[in-house]
């Protein structure tokens, strides 16, 4: 079968690593399911597992943490939950299933949280895949499986930070920074379908007219005056929350453009992971720095219904087939994708 996958890690240049070739069809463990891949989505996880950011330490593995697919077939002593063939997405996270917070509500606090590629599971991007039979849900209605394929990590990720982190209510204002990416834009796209009022930022103003064109509230640029420039728009109060991915590059603005009390919820630092903490307006103002990565079976499950309900539908910028990874790594990393860069498989 084809896969993507990676011949090693780190250097100059870590797309390098990246190879597409032959490897044999796995066979699912016990508690496992085989998926016949139907579609996959690329996320930066993939790019830092090649340049060696918790990356695979034995070659070669295959990439991926996202997919969309029909089941093919179950591991022994595995209870078939879906029949052969059912068009299904799978939960991208994997838990140990018996510790304390794998008994809780907030699986995500395992401390042997992994996702798809990581630990023992190689990923998905080939033409079959193995992923655990509990991470398994029906593919939504008049969902396509490139939409699906973007779910469980960008959009997933976009939800927690929103609806659990973040708690945001329709009428709230959020601030995205950085306006375009597969991140930013599921949040995007989320938050308006709940009734709240978005503004983004970003450098290029490119992405801040397509950002309006798509009908988010304001789209400011990036510098000195960007939090100036969300006081104003809030009369002088804030956004009730800010979506951070960015990093150094934006963290200052964060801070003084989200209101008294209000949160900023961190889910990557793309500019750098070492801004100044500007700790005396954290307490003087009351901030709430939250951080959030990935999210529960449960809040997945909440996801695909809200896109069911809503109709939300995710944006996607270029598909690629297997064969034409590389192509659609090197989009990726570029910076210049608007949504999610898709790979499709038979």
């Amino acid at each position: 079968m084809l896969a993507v996958f990676a011949t090693a890690v780190g250097g100059p240049n870590p797309l390098e690593n990246l190879a597409v070739g032959d490897r044999a069809v796995p066979d699912p463990p016990p508690g496992a399911v085989r998926l016949r891949t139907r579609a996959v989505s690329l996320n930066h996880h993939d790019l830092w597992s090649l340049a060696g950011v918790g990356g695979p330490s034995s070659f070669p593995w295959t990439l991926g943490c996202d997919v969309a697919g029909t089941v093919d077939a179950y591991g022994p002593e595995t209870p078939e939950r879906f029949l052969s063939g059912t068009p299904v997405v799978a939960h991208a996270v994997v838990t140990c299933g018996e510790c304390e917070a794998c008994l809780g509500p907030d699986e995500t606090s395992c401390q042997r949280f992994a996702i798809l590629s990581e630990g023992g599971w190689e990923g998905t991007f080939r033409e079959y895949c193995v992923v655990p039979a509990a991470n398994l849900f029906a593919l939504p209605p008049d969902l396509s499986f490139e939409q699906a394929a973007c779910l469980p990590t960008a959009y997933l990720t976009a939800y927690r930070m929103l609806f659990t982190k973040a708690a945001v209510r329709p009428g709230d204002t959020i601030l995205i920074q950085g306006a375009g990416g597969g991140l930013s834009t599921a949040v995007e796209l989320l938050a308006r379908a709940a009734g709240v009022r978005v503004i983004v930022s970003s450098r290029d103003p490119a992405k801040r007219a397509a950002a309006l064109a798509r009908g988010v509230d304001q789209a400011i640029a990036t510098g000195r005056e960007a939090a100036k420039e969300v006081m104003a728009v809030t009369q002088g109060v804030g956004a009730d929350a800010v979506i951070e991915s960015v990093g150094e590059a934006t963290w200052a603005t964060s801070l003084r453009a989200v209101r008294s009390g209000g949160a900023v919820v961190v889910a990557g630092a793309t500019s750098g992971a070492d801004p100044a903490a500007d700790l005396r307006r954290v307490f003087w103002r009351q901030l709430r720095i939250l951080g959030s990565s990935m999210g529960t079976r449960a809040e997945f499950a909440s996801l695909l219904a809200t896109v069911a309900a809503t109709g939300v539908r995710p944006l996607i910028d270029s598909t690629y087939p297997l064969a034409e990874a590389k192509r659609a790594f090197e989009r990726l990393e570029g910076g210049e994708a608007t949504g999610k860069v898709v790979m499709v498989s038979g």
